[in-house]
């Protein structure tokens, strides 16, 4: 399931990084919460890196309904631009080294470096010029530009955890329902082909570049 890192007793301290406002939800979502679920947790930060009024709304709705057995927790949503966050790299590195002097995590989640869409990748880079002694997982985003890779790390997903997820996503995010994308059938498609490829029905992949055993 995990590296042997995490196969421990003491609770687990997670740090999930998003640029948009539904990012966290549909790369790691699902893993998230079998992590809540089948493990015992800490503290788990939050963080969103671009929203306006009504998707932060959105962020902090959705981000409370997965994390609402967690007793211990943060959710950050910032107000950067969409789609602009590379023009705001120092006050974005800023805020990284802030959460760095506050909080240690034990495992990361994070943009999949070679994803096509740059806020994306500057919080992947970002997460990697920030944190040299953690276990990050890049999730991936299924979109237009057509850049999914090959992972090589798997969170099976029973079918009811991948219908919680998805449930979330549609009540939550309100705002994206008229984008042609937004529905139930992307949200399933991807888990469903990274289940076929981990021997199950559903499952969420990653790119986990080291792992220390």
């Amino acid at each position: 399931m995990l590296p042997f890192k995490l196969q421990k007793k003491e609770p687990l301290n997670l740090l999930l990084l998003g640029a948009h406002c539904d990012d966290i939800e549909i790369g790691a979502g699902g893993t998230l919460l079998k992590l809540l679920q089948e493990y015992q947790i800490g503290k788990v930060k939050w963080v969103v890196f671009t929203s306006d009024k009504t998707r932060r709304q959105e962020a902090l709705e959705s981000a409370g309904q997965f994390l609402s057995g967690v007793k211990e927790k943060e959710i950050t949503v910032l107000s950067n631009r969409d789609g602009f966050l590379p023009t705001q790299t120092v006050q974005v590195k800023e805020h990284f080294e802030e959460i760095k002097k506050a909080f240690v995590p034990d495992l990361i989640f994070t943009h999949y470096r070679n994803d096509r869409h740059q806020d994306h990748r500057l919080v992947s880079d970002l997460t990697w010029n920030t944190w040299r002694n953690h276990l990050i997982l890049e999730y991936e985003i299924p979109k237009y530009d057509g850049d999914l890779g090959i992972p090589n790390f798997y969170v099976t997903l029973e079918e009811d955890i991948l219908k919680k997820r998805n449930q979330i996503l549609m009540d939550a995010f309100v705002s994206q329902q008229s984008k042609h994308w937004f529905d139930e059938n992307t949200f399933s498609a991807l888990p469903r082909l990274r289940g076929m490829e981990s021997a199950s029905l559903f499952a969420e992949a990653f790119y986990a570049r080291k792992v220390v055993l």
